[in-house]
């Protein structure tokens, strides 16, 4: 119930016993820690390594040590323990946190004062309760009555007698120690956690007039592991690093027209990328927090129109040409970096010089060298139709008409038979027709798909094209077509296929 929990707050922050509600209020910057020297890594895949090492006094012989201010998320089962002559033999993670909700529901069978306040008066009075139950409410027993405490709007604060065992302001790992000496030595504590992340976010500021993109990257680091990281010394991995688990198989990349192939100048940990945040940082718990990692001016980008078509068969209306802008993110003539997967966002000024929302796209883990090409949205003024202009059936004189079986026996070519086969062949001339509203003239990069059918149906042929085009692979085939400012233009492809 919403009373029961205010006044619970209200209490813990006029007692000894601390406040999990005040401290949470407070800055974080300000928080007492317990915390040694702190390095945390964050992967992509929602797992971070936090690496702590705190100067301990542990004393000869068996001993139990606590670590307050471990992530509340700790995977125990990950835990390495290290100081000098010293072992572990047991360790505890005590994750049952001090909140009002607890100490009631540890408060259940015990008596706790409750302190009414008169609202006309101010008056305070004071009466022994015991706690029933916390389950839907607060149930407690006053002297014979039951009595279930209401939001009524009436002040009402609990008094608890005292802090009950194994509730802990703070997230704790306690580990039994045994050491053949006495004496303060450093010791470490390294565990992976849940609860910290971080993504890529680029903000792209495209100049069509110079053909040239600005651009910014930020890191966006999170953290809900339920503690605080004071003065972390933080790196950040780029790629995509196994969890133990299946990965889901990568989808396929839109984004990337050719990978690159070249090295960034970033320190390498095998297949990944390290990113370090150049000052240590404190990462606030329920806190987002970001960090520039790029800052480029210049860098050559186009703005492309495109058309996808997956058949030879017409269009039943104009459809929109997409819209990307495309650049590199090599050293030369690039952004000159690797880029972490994201989203980036592209602005470009209006004729006041307000910089103007665009469109976004995702990347994803790019090399350096790389060519991208980022949708933003679709054309408004440059339109693309494709027509079936004409579909005849051709002899099959021109193409081969018979086929040779080979006859195995016993693992033996016993004989060849060549049979005449009766197979259509079609002609088909497809028409392509693109409008242009702008003042400019543009081009247009038409893609005409579905060219290969598989096995029984891969042979085909261009027998004529207005435009030279270039074959991407055995199934597309690409157009770069301009069309004139303000006009029209018309460009004719005939093909010949098996079906």
């Amino acid at each position: 119930m919403k009373l029961h929990r205010l006044a619970l707050v209200s209490l813990l922050g006029a007692t000894a016993l601390g406040s999990a509600a005040a401290l949470a209020q407070q800055d974080p910057a300000t928080e007492s820690t317990s915390q040694g020297d702190l390095s945390v890594t964050i992967y992509n895949n929602g797992q971070s390594l936090v690496q702590d090492v705190r100067q301990l006094d542990i004393r000869s012989g068996r001993s139990t040590v606590t670590f307050p201010d471990v992530s509340a998320m700790i995977r125990p089962e990950t835990l390495s323990f290290n100081a000098a002559n010293t072992s572990i033999v047991e360790q505890n993670f005590d994750f049952d946190l001090l909140t009002p909700q607890k100490l009631m529901e540890k408060a259940v069978g015990q008596e706790v004062t409750l302190i009414r306040t008169n609202p006309a008066t101010g008056a305070e009075t004071m009466q022994r309760a015991e706690v029933l139950s916390t389950y839907g409410g607060v149930v407690v027993r006053i002297g014979g009555n039951i009595e279930v405490l209401r939001d009524d709007g009436l002040p009402v604060r609990v008094i608890f007698d005292r802090l009950p065992p194994n509730l802990r302001a703070r997230p704790t790992l306690s580990v039994t120690l045994e050491s053949s000496r006495g004496g303060t030595r450093p010791a470490s504590i390294r565990y992976l956690t849940p609860g910290l992340g971080w993504s890529s976010d680029y903000v792209a500021l495209y100049d069509e007039t110079r053909g040239t993109v600005d651009m910014q990257g930020w890191v966006t680091l999170t953290n809900t592991t339920g503690t605080t990281f004071h003065a972390a010394n933080t790196l950040l991995v780029a790629g995509n690093v196994s969890g133990g688990r299946s990965q889901p198989r990568q989808a396929p990349r839109r984004d990337l027209v050719s990978p690159g192939t070249e090295t960034a100048d970033r320190e390498r940990l095998g297949d990944f990328y390290l990113y370090p945040i150049a000052e240590r940082t404190m990462i606030a718990n329920n806190q987002t927090k970001q960090v520039s990692f790029l800052d480029v001016q210049g860098v050559p980008a186009r703005r492309i129109y495109s058309r996808q078509i997956g058949w030879l068969a017409s269009d039943s209306s104009p459809i929109n040409a997409s819209a990307a802008i495309s650049f590199s993110s090599s050293r030369d003539g690039g952004l000159g970096d690797a880029l972490p997967a994201g989203t980036v966002r592209f602005y470009q000024r209006d004729a006041a010089g307000s910089p103007q929302f665009i469109g976004e796209n995702g990347i994803g883990h790019t090399p350096m060298g790389s060519v991208l090409s980022l949708r933003t949205g679709d054309a408004f003024d440059v339109f693309v139709q494709a027509e079936v202009e004409s579909r005849n059936r051709i002899t099959a004189a021109e193409y081969e008409r018979s086929a040779r079986y080979r006859v195995i026996e016993n693992g033996e070519v016993t004989r060849e038979v060549e049979v005449d086969r009766a197979v259509d062949y079609y002609q088909t001339t497809m028409r392509y027709t693109f409008t242009n509203a702008k003042p400019e003239a543009v081009e247009v990069e038409l893609t005409q798909g579905g060219l290969d059918q598989g096995w029984w149906a891969r042979d085909f042929r261009v027998t004529s094209e207005d435009v030279a085009g270039q074959q991407l692979n055995v199934g597309s085939r690409l157009y770069r077509v301009n069309v004139p400012a303000n006009g029209t233009r018309v460009v004719r492809v005939t093909y010949q296929t098996k079906y």
